[in-house]
């Protein structure tokens, strides 16, 4: 056989590590891949290293890449986010025929998933934006894969990705199609949402345990340790566990010596960003994001820790009772994390059309990618106890939970506030819940305020919803009220 007749089932360009590693999973799992890079000098180092012996395929340019494939011609990107997709796009485009593939593997905006899908379906070519979770040892043995895009491609890529994915333990694949348009990209994004507050939460938790009741590194493992063995069983959990245990060559703790300034790629904050647009009142979320933004501030709250003082942050007590606090409040936050980020799915659901099926995305969450957890499996069966679930925090398991935790939440909260141990993701998600809860919210004088400096109108207790009022407060104000500011 030539070397140019078609014997590809798949194209992968891209190869940084998820790039390599996927297309490893690919041929372990007998599929024949071809692999581009734009340096192509990469694709010779592959297949050098890395694949030497596989079945994987290289090419040297587009053209020769797309001959390699089997139709129709499936062609997978994992490039950087923006431009670089769409400068792909327009260059495989003239190498494709009517109901040829291109699929987008990379951490992509959703708006923009929506606008190729459309661009692409107009030229008869088929296009899937699909989220790829679980860092370089899930893309290797298994990632989280949540595809979206054009309905009609999901059965021409469905053996190759539920193939790939990590499975649960009765063999269901962490695969399904997840909606048309953006939906994949969109559900990827809140995960990437729910992880930047998985990981604050923990790091309150780890700066309680070790500022406020004084343990060792080695004390900190043993914990994590123990709650990863309990309903905080976790890939997170797990990792820090082994991050606290870590030593660096001298023997000291390896997380002491790395700088306190943390990075963020843009999946937060676009969750936070469309969280605002849909009205949602994502707060958890918000705060991992802005805590991120204030430990870049290093240099600044180096000379603030100097200049203002305040509590000494040592938290007395009996250590076990409290350690199971901190467990309390670190798991009731993690609850209302996931039901902010089910209220966000429901929300764009509804906005963008989407038929989101809630359970099989915690499915598709339970294993594989970061967010991974057992407490995954519990939405699930939310979900089929009530299909039409407006919010997690109303199913009765998570109310029974809610309830057992409460208590050590807030002792723990109110502790670390007293003791100035900040815990932005912990207290933000202690007053969702109590908001959430609350029959009447102090809104209405804030409605008065409103209709006082700008005649913003309000409804009234005392009449039914969708009329609204005007007072003259001052006796100086006329008649007319604004219609057209309703923010």
């Amino acid at each position: 056989m030539s070397n140019s007749e078609p014997k590809g089932d798949i194209a992968l360009i891209g190869l940084a590590v998820m790039g390599q590693n996927l297309i490893l999973n690919m041929n372990d799992h007998g599929y024949t891949v071809v692999a581009y890079n734009r340096t192509t000098s990469k694709v010779d180092d592959f297949l050098a290293k890395e694949a030497k012996g596989t079945k994987v395929i290289g090419a040297h340019s587009i053209e020769e890449m797309c001959k390699l494939l089997k139709k129709p011609k499936r062609v997978m990107m994992l490039v950087k986010a923006g431009q670089a997709v769409d400068d792909f796009i327009e260059q495989i485009l003239p190498h494709l025929e009517k109901g040829d593939i291109i699929i987008d593997g990379g951490n992509s905006l959703f708006g923009d998933t929506v606008r190729r899908t459309k661009y692409l379906e107009s030229k008869g070519i088929l296009f899937i934006g699909t989220g790829v979770s679980g860092g370089e040892e899930g893309a290797r043995r298994g990632p989280s894969i949540m595809p979206g895009g054009s309905p009609d491609a999901w059965n021409h890529v469905k053996a190759i990705f539920q193939d790939i994915s990590a499975k649960v333990e009765d063999g269901t694949p962490c695969c399904d199609w997840v909606g048309e348009g953006g939906a994949g990209h969109y559900v990827k994004m809140v995960h990437n949402g729910i992880e930047y507050g998985d990981m604050q939460l923990i790091c309150e938790a780890y700066d309680i345990l070790h500022k406020g009741l004084g343990l060792s590194y080695d004390e900190m493992h043993k914990v994590f340790e123990e709650w990863n063995k309990g309903e905080l069983d976790s890939y997170l959990i797990e990792i820090t566990r082994d991050i606290l245990n870590f030593k660096d060559t001298d023997g000291q703790p390896m997380v002491e010596k790395i700088l306190d300034a943390a990075g963020q790629k843009g999946t937060g904050k676009w969750t936070v960003i469309n969280s605002q647009e849909l009205a949602m009142p994502v707060t958890l979320i918000s705060e991992a994001v802005y805590a991120r933004c204030v430990s870049a501030l290093k240099e600044e709250r180096v000379i603030a820790s100097k200049a203002i003082k305040g509590p000494k942050p040592n938290i007395s007590g009996k250590k076990e009772k409290l350690i199971q606090n901190i467990h309390d409040a670190l798991y009731a936050s993690k609850l209302v994390s996931y039901a902010q980020g089910y209220m966000l799915m429901q929300a764009a659901a509804k906005e963008y059309g989407w038929k989101l099926n809630y359970g099989g995305i915690a499915l598709m969450w339970r294993g594989g990618c970061i967010i991974r957890s057992r407490f995954l499996g519990k939405i699930k069966e939310a979900f089929d106890r009530k299909k039409s679930l407006s919010n997690l925090l109303l199913d009765s398991y998570f109310k029974k939970e809610m309830k057992r935790s409460q208590k050590g939440w807030r002792n723990i909260v109110a502790l670390a506030i007293k003791k100035g141990i900040p815990v932005p993701a912990m207290s933000t998600a202690l007053s969702f819940f109590d908001s959430y809860r609350t029959e009447r919210l102090p809104a209405n004088l804030l409605q008065a305020q409103r209709d006082y400096f700008g005649a913003h109108t309000y409804e009234r207790t005392d009449k039914p919803r969708g009329e609204f009022f005007h007072t003259n407060w001052t006796g100086r104000g006329g008649d007319v009220s604004s219609s057209t500011y309703n923010a």
